[in-house]
């Protein structure tokens, strides 16, 4: 538990900081962007992590399983309240990053992949655009404010 709890802080904090980066910087500036444009700009982005980008995945899995890890084993040991608030943030984790992630940001990334914005009518774009930006964006204010009080609780823990 002792290493584990330690390790959750910290990729938990990175993950946290991540997601605030795209909800207070990297969306905002992409907002101004035409549409075709934007979606280019958000393609480019995805494709960094869907190529398999290793920092990434060791934040994203690595903030996953080690708290979900060290809840377990604080479940299992004789952890005080720690082990209910640990218990508590591994599930906010699941429910409130992983679960929009993979039902929804995901979903809306793929669906982006796959257009041609070179072959797109304007009007499609736009279409695509604005069923892509608002809820992407409204998905990811989520997973950032359950991710930053996830950091929050485990920095709390003695």
């Amino acid at each position: 538990m002792h290493a584990l709890l330690p390790a959750a802080e910290l990729l938990n904090a990175l993950l946290a900081g991540f997601l605030l980066a795209f909800t207070v910087v990297v969306m905002p500036g992409l907002r101004s962007l035409p549409d075709r444009d934007y979606l280019r700009a958000f393609q480019q982005i995805d494709g960094v992590i869907q190529r398999g980008a290793p920092l990434f995945a060791v934040v994203w899995l690595g903030s996953a399983v080690s708290l979900v890890a060290a809840a377990v084993i604080a479940l299992l040991g004789s952890y005080g309240e720690a082990r209910w608030l640990l218990a508590g943030a591994a599930v906010a984790r699941l429910v409130g990053v992983q679960l929009p992630t993979m039902a929804i940001s995901i979903t809306l990334n793929h669906r982006l992949q796959a257009a041609d914005l070179d072959t797109l009518e304007d009007g499609a774009v736009a279409e695509l655009r604005a069923a892509f930006e608002p809820r992407w964006n409204r998905w990811n204010v989520t997973r950032t404010w359950v991710a930053c009080v996830i950091a929050a609780v485990l920095a709390s823990l003695p």
